[in-house]
């Protein structure tokens, strides 16, 4: 979900204007009653959904705007193993051994993604390869520790290139260093969200759209209101992520500051041709870089440059967009510095104060799925279906991120998003130095 004010952009995304959407689902106008009420028909709410209902459940899933509507449908598309917040987290507060199995579990939400794709025959452009690279001597030391020590506590493997063999991989003069592997790679997440609203039906989960949870009542069983109808269920799984705080303070209140809504933006050129493409990243790899304020970027299948990472930690747009990420892309791809720019779009993700994911119980019967802070793309498909195993009695995976602490960002309600501006500001200062 936008904000009203980035509305006019949300008309402008390039997956929006190559799909075709399937006629809207009808809002809830009735009263019904099922196992489990599922909130948003993002990736984490469909793949809870399609979960649960594997298990043998009944469900329905609430939808406040259209299926994917919100980061689901509008991020970079990237679905890279691991966390945004790296081991450490789980190493300091769980151990190596929960360290170990969360990692494993980050593999798992990859295989997740095959699986989905070949039982649902869904169509996304699911391509497998990811660049992590470096543009500074001092980040470049920092990617090659990382990928040492991920190899030697992990065993995860990367091909490192440093100086002048980074160009076999993106032909770029900005950047020092790069660690390349064939586990994560990139998607149309549109394309993806719309397969899984569609594999979840199939299984005989009801969607509706246009259907705001704007009470939630909670004891033995919730209902779930919307403004026209309401679902009384057994258990319900809370997915709506950043838009959960805006549905109202009677549905999740205590959730509400331990995640902060980061506006990222993209821009999508014209179609380049396959062998431009094939010239400036052979391997069709999604590249992300390893500043704290990064870029990220990939070619889609009709071979535009999709380039995202101007963001906005304070809810607003930023101004000249277009013109301000076009100029950044030339600067990494001098090959594409006066291409037509035919999209910009944006929205918000939810981001944690540690950067890894929030996964937990409200009471005995209500979970709830946030912080995914830009690895959502894999990660929902692994949390649905740990909270479909959690909520059959089976949650020691679960378990692993539910032992997790997470604090609140600081400021309070009325502060803490100047807090977190102030803080980035020193992170973009910090980047460029």
């Amino acid at each position: 979900m936008l904000l009203n004010s980035d509305t006019q952009l949300n008309r402008n995304s390039y997956y929006e204007a190559s799909v075709e959407r399937p006629p809207p689902q009808a809002a809830l106008q009735e009263h019904l009653s099922v196992d489990v009420v599922v909130v948003g028909a993002g990736f984490a709410g469909l793949s809870s959904a399609i979960e649960l209902a594997r298990a043998g459940y009944s469900v329905v899933v609430l939808e406040a705007d259209r299926v994917c509507s919100g980061a689901s449908g509008r991020n970079g598309g990237q679905a890279i193993v691991g966390y945004a917040s790296g081991q450490e987290v789980f190493e300091h507060q769980l151990g190596k051994a929960a360290a170990r199995q969360a990692w494993e579990m980050s593999l798992q939400a990859l295989d997740l993604i095959d699986e989905r794709v070949q039982d649902f025959g869904i169509d996304c452009d699911w391509v497998k390869g990811y660049l992590h690279v470096a543009d500074s001597p001092r980040k470049a030391r920092a990617l090659q520790q990382e990928a040492e020590a991920m190899h030697q506590t992990y065993g995860f493997a990367t091909e490192v290139a440093t100086g002048a063999e980074v160009r076999r991989f993106i032909d770029s003069p900005r950047y020092s260093a790069c660690a390349f592997e064939t586990l994560s790679g990139h998607l149309h997440p549109l394309k993806y969200g719309l397969g899984l609203a569609r594999a979840a039906q199939s299984l005989g989960v009801k969607i509706f759209e246009r259907s705001a949870v704007v009470q939630l009542d909670r004891g033995a069983s919730l209902v779930a209101h919307t403004a026209q109808g309401r679902v009384t269920a057994r258990f319900g799984v809370l997915a709506g992520n950043y838009a959960l705080p805006d549905v109202g303070p009677q549905v999740a209140p205590e959730l509400s500051s331990r995640i902060m809504p980061v506006g990222t933006y993209i821009i999508g050129t014209a179609p380049l041709g396959e062998a431009l493409c094939r010239q400036l990243i052979p391997s069709n790899a999604a590249v992300c870089d390893n500043n704290f304020i990064l870029d990220y970027f990939r070619f889609s299948a009709d071979h535009r440059m999709l380039f995202g990472g101007r963001v906005s930690y304070s809810t607003r747009t930023p101004p000249n967009l277009k013109a301000t990420m076009a100029k950044r892309l030339g600067q990494i791809f001098p090959q594409l510095k006066d291409v037509p720019i035919d999209y910009v779009w944006g929205g918000f993700v939810d981001i944690s104060m540690n950067r890894a994911p929030d996964f937990g119980r409200l009471g005995h019967n209500l979970y709830y799925l946030q912080g995914f802070s830009g690895h959502g793309v894999a990660l929902t498909g692994l949390a649905g279906r740990l909270v479909a195993q959690a909520l059959a009695g089976q949650a020691e995976r679960f378990d692993v991120f539910a032992k997790l602490k997470h604090l609140p960002f600081p400021g309070g309600a009325l502060l803490r998003t100047p807090s977190l501006v102030l803080g980035m500001l020193a992170y973009r200062l910090k980047d460029a130095l």
